[in-house]
């Protein structure tokens, strides 16, 4: 059975105890190749898709030949926009499109679940009971993260109940860190950051939720 270190939000100084974590989410095997086509799919539909180059009747001018075509020994040219001019328009460039890939739900889901073992077998995965800020302050959220000994790039993960302001904005201006719901959670949120810090009921969530397959 897999274990984690679990601290209480008024009880820091007590130090951690050590839980058992559900094997379902943390103690599956790690499959690199579907890490690697999840990282894949949510990179490339990140995409905007926006990027374009002009072609050369584009090209604002160029309208007139810009010599006859015979008897001055150059070469021949009808406008000086074509692509082998400088400031020409471009051949083949780029075109607003729009690329979209999609990965199974089933794997979606054994990806996410080889993302968490990751970490956890690494070590790199923390507990808290919950995160009780009364205000948001980043004071109080940056001795938080000192106090519990994350990494400078750290997740932190509450569950939809948990999002509120208080939480959000603590953590909202600490470079490196992030904060995420457990219903959003995905494989490459979790292997982009060094460290993961989750509430207890963010893992009570996210167990139900991957527990529908």
């Amino acid at each position: 059975m897999p274990k984690a270190k679990l601290y209480r939000f008024n009880a820091l100084d007590a130090g951690p105890e050590e839980v058992e974590v559900p094997e379902a989410l943390f103690g599956g095997p790690i499959h690199q190749d579907l890490l690697y086509r999840a990282v894949r799919v949510f990179l490339t539909n990140q995409r905007q898709g926006t990027a374009k180059a002009k072609t050369r009747g584009e090209v604002a001018g160029g309208g007139r030949k810009p010599w006859r075509q015979k008897g001055t020994g150059r070469a021949r040219h009808g406008s000086i926009r074509s692509p082998i001019w400088r400031h020409g328009g471009v051949t083949f460039g780029p075109v607003p499109h729009k690329v979209r890939l999609a990965l199974p739900k089933k794997m979606r889901r054994k990806a996410l679940i080889s993302a968490l073992s990751a970490r956890c077998q690494a070590g790199r995965l923390l507990l808290i009971d919950k995160l009780g800020f009364e205000r948001p302050r980043t004071k109080e959220g940056l001795a938080l993260l000192e106090k519990l000994e994350c990494p400078p790039k750290t997740l932190v993960v509450v569950a939809p109940e948990e999002w509120q302001v208080e939480v959000t904005k603590t953590f909202s201006n600490i470079p490196g860190v992030e904060c995420a719901r457990s219903d959003f959670l995905s494989a490459y949120h979790v292997l982009a950051y060094e460290g993961l810090l989750m509430t207890e009921r963010a893992v009570q969530t996210l167990a139900g939720r991957l527990s529908h397959g």
